[in-house]
């Protein structure tokens, strides 16, 4: 990732109108901001929440409340609790995400 031309600048994540994405089950909720080519958001799950995809996005992710289970496609499974993060390049490593009890989330991808 190469961040160019982007001046200085704050972002209050509450006056962001979120976008809802169902899962198979539960539901996360994205504030989104665009910065270039970057993109970053503000994603909190709802308890029981299971990811409708395996994903291939790169992603920095910060766990900032509850608890997130990560899942990659060859069985290996990670848990992170607040702050804790991954990292993962685009086309890695296909991946996916649950919380039996909710998560809220910083992720730049």
């Amino acid at each position: 990732m190469k961040i160019d031309n982007l001046p200085f600048g704050t972002t209050d994540w509450s006056k962001i109108e979120p976008t809802e994405h169902p899962g198979v089950t539960g539901k996360a909720f994205w504030r989104t901001c665009k910065f270039g080519d970057v993109r970053v958001r503000m994603v909190e799950y709802t308890p029981g929440y299971l990811a409708d995809h395996w994903c291939v996005k790169g992603h920095f992710l910060l766990c900032l409340e509850g608890e997130l289970h990560t899942e990659l496609e060859d069985g290996r499974t990670f848990v992170l609790k607040p702050g804790m993060s991954y990292q993962v390049a685009d086309n890695a490593e296909p991946h996916r995400s649950s919380t039996e009890v909710g998560a809220r989330l910083f992720i730049v991808d």
